[in-house]
């Protein structure tokens, strides 16, 4: 959350939480001596209920933490779709990532599991705290607990498509909690609350856009898309119900877009998609927030090995860098592949200012921010500011046009909303009499892979769809059997989730059985 949002939790946000013992701030909220704060005192008055919020928003930068050297957390969701490689290869857990031999005891599986149900914990507090707050204004709390239902929706969501069933929470817990060694629930079940949640958070009287960067209208009626058009598809398999629900849902706001197309709408650009000026704008509906007083973007880890594309010299880690396969399968002439117009890179300027020098390889530029880094001739601030995109416009368009094929087959809508993307790319895209839906669906499936690149959705699509891009023949293999071309190993039955967390299991005996196929 970016200290601009909410003047009032300023110091919450630099404190990290307010909710996990007594607030380190000693100057946050007069009201109460912050060493005398505890969990049941500390929701009295409207400014705890926004503290509480922006706790959660503020736990929900666990994905840019640390994973040993030379990597992050959100590398988990890159590592294993074999679309990057690496070229230090000296984290031994990322490592096993790539070539898919990560087991309970690796670092960003674990890492992952705790901040996923750190994120679920502070939201529980807000949810079972915030009502009772007296006087408050009721459009402010219905709010609060809207956003507070759409992160905590979107925290299970995560969690649910990488390891399946799992432990439902949806209350505070203590040592005292009749069910503080939970089992696991039902998958479906736990779909059950995140659809409740982002219901819930639609009818909350949020903004369509927010440029603070906090939960909006456009947001929840995307993820909510994006959850029916998952439970379409695997493992729950409901089929055309969920995709007409999916379809009609990112309608909603494909309908208000086109109303409004200087609030929601493609950024002209690809250089727009990665720059502080445009964040929390248009295209980007939904975005992780970040600020280096508070705490820097944390993709640097695609910056590749040892290149002096910044003020630092020779620098970055190289830990998370494309494949040549899957760069070079991208369509020729698609402006996405070229160099700094698109979201790869093969030249840049010497220190981020100098003269131009070619990488040698190409590196992903999605996240790179000239800004903080330089470009030719202008000096970056060294401030990475740039936050991580989590719902783009591109999407819903993409989401609508899947699963309004699915209902119905080709129709202009779909093929409009599909050819958007393919636009702004310059590529020409076959007349919509020469698809049928197969060959459409494919088409729709292959441009996911090409705009969401690098993003950490790719893993998601493959297990959903239990289908993987095949870079050599540019059609999809079956999941299972499906090799990646960075390790040359085959994707495995037990890939399709994650192994729980090895400590957790031995502290919390009622998780068992392991998921199938790693060891207990």
């Amino acid at each position: 959350m970016r200290i601009t949002v909410i003047k009032t939790i300023t110091k919450a946000l630099l404190c990290g939480t307010v909710l996990m013992g007594p607030v380190g701030c000693s100057s946050f909220l007069e009201e109460k001596a912050p060493s005398n704060l505890t969990n049941d005192s500390f929701y009295t008055i409207p400014d705890h209920a926004e503290a509480g919020l922006a706790s959660v928003y503020a736990s929900l930068r666990f994905f840019g933490d640390g994973a040993g050297i030379f990597s992050s957390n959100w590398q988990l969701l890159e590592a294993m779709t074999g679309t990057s490689t690496t070229e230090t290869a000296q984290n031994s857990d990322l490592n096993n990532l790539y070539s898919m031999s990560h087991d309970g005891n690796t670092a960003h599986v674990v890492n992952y599991w705790n901040g996923l149900y750190r994120v679920i914990a502070q939201a529980n507090q807000v949810l079972e705290k915030v009502p009772a707050i007296t006087p408050m204004d009721a459009a402010q709390k219905t709010r609060i607990l809207g956003e507070t239902r759409f992160l905590r929706a979107s925290a299970y969501f995560t969690a649910v498509q990488l390891w399946g069933d799992i432990p439902l929470i949806t209350k505070p817990q203590t040592a005292a909690s009749a069910d503080f060694m939970p089992t696991r629930a039902k998958t479906e079940d736990i779909y059950k609350l995140i659809v409740d949640d982002l219901l819930a958070a639609e009818s909350a009287g949020l903004a369509w856009m927010d440029v603070s960067g906090r939960v909006n209208l456009a947001a929840v009626k995307t993820q909510l898309a994006k959850v029916y058009l998952t439970m379409a598809g695997f493992p729950l398999s409901k089929g055309a119900s969920h995709f007409k629900l999916a379809a009609d849902k990112a309608l909603e706001v494909i309908t208000y877009a086109n109303a409004n197309p200087s609030t929601i709408n493609l950024f002209p650009t690809y250089e727009d998609i990665h720059k502080e000026s445009t964040e929390n704008r248009l295209e980007h509906i939904y975005m992780l927030q970040y600020n280096t007083t508070v705490a820097g973007n944390p993709m640097d880890n695609f910056y590749g090995n040892f290149k002096p594309i910044n003020y630092n010299g020779p620098t970055g880690t190289g830990s998370s860098v494309p494949t040549p396969s899957f760069y070079k399968s991208f369509e020729a002439g698609d402006l996405r592949t070229k160099d700094q117009d698109g979201y790869f890179y093969t030249t840049y300027f010497t220190n981020g200012t100098g003269a131009r020098f070619e990488l040698g390889a190409p590196y992903v530029f999605k996240h790179f921010n000239r800004t903080a880094n330089g470009t030719s001739g202008v000096a970056g601030t060294r401030q990475n500011n740039l936050n991580v995109p989590q719902i783009r416009f591109a999407e819903t368009l993409l989401i609508y046009a899947e699963a309004q094929n699915e209902v119905a087959g080709p129709s202009q809508p779909v093929y409009d909303a599909f050819k958007r993307i393919r636009d702004r790319a310059k590529l020409t895209t076959p007349a919509i009499g020469t698809y049928n839906q197969t060959s459409l669906r494919e088409a729709i499936w292959r441009e996911r892979w090409y705009e969401f690149c690098y993003e950490q959705l790719t893993w998601f699509d493959m297990v959903r769809l239990r289908k993987v891009f095949n870079e050599t023949t540019k059609g999809f293999d079956n999941f299972v059997g499906h090799v990646n071309l960075s390790t040359n190993k085959a994707l495995e039955q037990k890939h399709l989730l994650l192994p729980l967390p090895r400590q957790e299991m031995l502290n919390n005996p009622n998780l068992t059985p392991q998921n199938p196929g790693y060891p207990n």
